[in-house]
């Protein structure tokens, strides 16, 4: 009967044991969860900051501004864009003065149309010229904003920015590029070589969907929303 009670009691601090090493990995997990989500949450507060400091700077200075000088140096490029290559790079926080790092560290990244960061826009002539595209349920590209043929007629968008996320590419405030480590994020290499159309999806680590594994976060903004912004101060020819 003792050894009985004994083993009883053995198998009851197993279990136990057991159970809080269960319930230890289920804490950790769940934190690391909540973790990741508030620097998601802080990175959207960061990237909705900049859009409205980039209408800003346009309603003050009739154009947006051009891409940073460089990786630590986040003051306007000093000469205008001679292409969609020149206009495309860092967003330029100081210029701006705003935060120009994501949650996890990464500068955040910017493209401007080169008419529409040149004084003054002329609305009746100029044309906006960014798309952002995202995978239909087949995998295959379809528009989110923008076409094909972007003219006075048929406006793309201005400017896109966007955070790289947590993994894989990006740049670090201190200047220094992340390495990417993942194999097949065709969606992630092409926004970050990108200068005219950019892949806006849902976060997935599955390597096996169309595009591969994605964390990048988009914005941008209209040109209707960039001329009413202004026009209200005035200051759009």
């Amino acid at each position: 009967m003792r050894r009985q009670r004994q083993r009883g009691a053995a198998l009851l601090l197993l279990v136990a044991v057991l159970g809080l090493g269960a319930a230890t990995l289920l804490i950790n997990a769940f934190s690391r969860n909540t973790a990741e989500a508030e620097r998601q949450q802080r990175t959207l507060a960061t990237l909705a900051q900049a859009r409205e400091a980039l209408l800003g700077f346009a309603a003050t200075n009739g154009r947006l501004p051009r891409p940073a000088a460089s990786a630590v140096d986040g003051r306007e490029r000093p000469a205008d864009c001679a292409d969609d290559a020149e206009c495309s790079g860092f967003l330029p926080w100081v210029a701006l003065g705003v935060d120009g790092i994501d949650a996890w560290g990464k500068l955040l990244r910017y493209s401007v149309t080169p008419e529409m960061a040149r004084a003054p826009i002329v609305s009746f002539s100029a044309v906006a010229n960014r798309v952002v595209l995202r995978r239909d349920g087949r995998g295959e590209f379809a528009f989110v904003a923008g076409q094909d043929q972007c003219d006075v007629s048929a406006q793309c968008l201005p400017v896109v920015l966007f955070s790289q996320g947590k993994d894989h590419y990006g740049t670090a405030a201190s200047g220094v590029a992340q390495i990417n480590t993942a194999r097949g994020n065709i969606d992630e290499a092409a926004n970050d070589s990108a200068s005219r159309r950019f892949i806006h999806r849902p976060a997935t680590e599955l390597a096996t969907l169309p595009g591969g594994a994605f964390d990048d976060m988009l914005t941008w903004i209209t040109l209707p929303t960039l001329y009413q912004r202004m026009r209200a101060a005035r200051n759009l020819p």
